[in-house]
């Protein structure tokens, strides 16, 4: 399948390294990023269950996706996009794909995406992880871009959030306000933003009146050790504590 995606350069992978996120503008390109648009579509048709939790409350999300999906799958794999990510990640010389997923932000039904961090649910040994969030469609800054504390990924695991009412970020460690809040980002169709599974960052509730629509893929060291902690993803799959994810859920890519 003919997914037409671009590497990140130098300068946005040194931006990346400094910020804990970047924009990479005009990542995938027009033809294929509305051929996934419509794609999308079609599967979200028939996404329409909430569960009620906290998370369900800030966005809804078909999991999964590239399992499902040619296209996301073949998008996933991409050796531009293994390539980007191992760069991105310290003395990384391997990737696998963590999880993808479909997101929508209805206008209406979902609101604020609390600050948090991704990283402080998972099973890995270590915290070499990036999330790429690719715009389907235009994004323009009231409909819900993610907004990022930058340099947060530099201070190290904060705590989950997502547990409870009012357990955000911010309110866990109020000196983030003292961190730079990256501005307000309008994205294009095919546009994308990168964040360390350690940076803070968060989104608005939608103010327009289409749906945010966007696909993300998660990435992390293919050296990383299975610690064993509960986790759905990957629980009851037959990981081996202390050995890497050797499974096809987490396909593996070099550069």
């Amino acid at each position: 399948m003919d997914i037409r995606v671009r590497q990140a350069n130098a300068g946005e992978v040194a931006a990346f390294k400094e910020q804990g996120w970047v924009r990479l503008a005009r990542l995938v390109d027009p033809a294929t990023v509305d051929m996934l648009r419509e794609r999308a579509l079609d599967h979200l048709r028939d996404r329409r269950e909430t569960a009620g939790g906290i998370i369900d409350q800030a966005f809804g999300q078909s999991r999964d996706i590239a399992g499902r999906d040619e296209a996301f799958a073949a998008l996933a794999v991409s050796p531009a996009l293994a390539a980007t990510a191992a760069a991105m990640l310290h003395d990384v010389a391997a990737v696998r794909v963590q999880v993808t997923n479909l997101l929508v932000k209805e206008p209406g039904e979902h609101g604020a995406t609390q600050f948090h961090q991704d990283f402080p649910w998972m099973p890995m040994d270590r915290s070499a992880m990036l999330t790429v969030w690719l715009a389907l469609a235009d994004v323009p800054a009231d409909m819900g871009a993610l907004r990022f504390y930058t340099g947060s990924h530099r201070h190290g695991l904060l705590g989950r959030s997502f547990t409870a009412d009012g357990d955000d970020q911010l309110s866990q460690h109020p000196w983030l306000g003292d961190l730079e809040l990256s501005p307000p980002l309008d994205l294009k169709a095919g546009d994308a933003t990168v964040h360390h599974a350690l940076t803070v960052h968060g989104a608005p509730a939608n103010r327009r009146a289409e749906t945010r629509l966007s696909f993300t893929v998660t990435y992390f060291d293919a050296a990383a050790l299975y610690t064993g902690a509960p986790y759905k993803q990957t629980d009851g799959l037959g990981l081996r504590v202390n050995e890497p994810f050797d499974h096809p859920r987490f396909p593996c890519q070099k550069p």
